[in-house]
């Protein structure tokens, strides 16, 4: 029995050691998008309407 309290105080820890790696990653911009930007002018703005008149 006291061996499932320590395996759930140290998989409570192992995650909280991950949700702060998380919050650091989003909040130093880690997990921002550098392949859109490059990409982005390959893609047209606006769609093109045809006349119909």
């Amino acid at each position: 029995m006291n061996m499932i309290f320590i395996l759930i105080g140290c998989s409570i820890l192992l995650a909280l050691i991950f949700l702060a790696a998380f919050i650091w990653a989003s909040r130093t911009g880690q997990n921002d998008d550098t392949y859109t930007p490059a990409v982005r002018i390959l893609f047209d703005d606006e769609l093109k309407e045809e006349n119909n008149d």
